[in-house]
């Protein structure tokens, strides 16, 4: 069974750092690209960062650009998002995701084929 599984989110003050996880199992998702999307409460799903395959290309929204990283360990099929400088609009579930095409992330996220089960992360003021 295919399983992404995250970890990390919390509460946390406004100008805070939180390191969120994705662990893989189930399949060969090291060739895999994989990303956050988030959704606030109200709001759509919206693309956060996504990272190749190889680590070589990475991307980012442009409202967290500066503040957050994006990375992964193959070794351990798991990808990470480390949050700095966050800011209360930040609240959201987080999702991990993957999928087969990078491409696939830089968008509305609907074409994406795997999904975590979200993580909470609350930013205070």
């Amino acid at each position: 069974q295919v399983q992404l599984v995250e970890s990390g989110g919390g509460l946390v003050q406004a100008g805070g750092s939180l390191r969120l996880s994705c662990a893989a199992s189930g399949r060969t998702f090291r060739n895999y690209a994989m990303g956050w999307f988030r959704q606030a409460p109200g709001k759509e799903r919206e693309f956060v960062a996504a990272i190749s395959w190889n680590s070589g290309s990475t991307d980012y929204a442009d409202s967290v650009k500066g503040r957050f990283t994006i990375s992964r360990d193959n070794a351990k099929i798991t990808e990470y998002l480390q949050m700095n400088s966050l800011k209360p609009e930040d609240t959201a579930v987080y999702y991990c995701a993957a999928d087969s095409q990078y491409s696939d992330f830089l968008s509305t996220g609907r074409a994406v084929g795997y999904w975590g089960q979200g993580t909470q992360v609350t930013v205070s003021s």
